[in-house]
């Protein structure tokens, strides 16, 4: 998307088996900031994308929930950087597929 913050295109990441792109497009993670992660699956059977910043146990984090964008085939979700942020804090991806089963996965964020 155009619209003035820089896309960082991550590390490709496999969650049970699932192809997962990530694009992190506010630039650097900041602390207390709002992010955008863009979240494109290679498999179509996906109920939904949830996506937090910080630890495995979403403690202090905010969950936000993608928003399917037809035009990119990818999932767009917005959320709030905990503030503090904990060491270590990662993207966690969390994909609901068709038989309402939930896997998730991580990746490394550019702070």
């Amino acid at each position: 998307t155009d619209d003035g913050h820089e896309s960082i295109e991550l590390d490709a990441i496999t969650i049970d088996g699932l192809s997962v792109q990530l694009t992190q497009n506010h630039g650097p993670v900041d602390a207390g900031e709002e992010e955008h992660l863009i979240v494109k699956v290679d498999d179509a059977d996906v109920l939904a994308v949830r996506v937090w910043i910080g630890t495995e146990d979403r403690t202090l984090s905010y969950v936000g929930k993608g928003e399917y964008d037809t035009a990119t085939g990818a999932y767009d979700v917005h959320t709030m950087a905990p503030d503090p942020l904990p060491t270590n804090a990662m993207w966690w991806i969390e994909i609901e597929k068709a038989d309402g089963t939930k896997v998730i996965g991580s990746a490394n964020p550019v702070m």
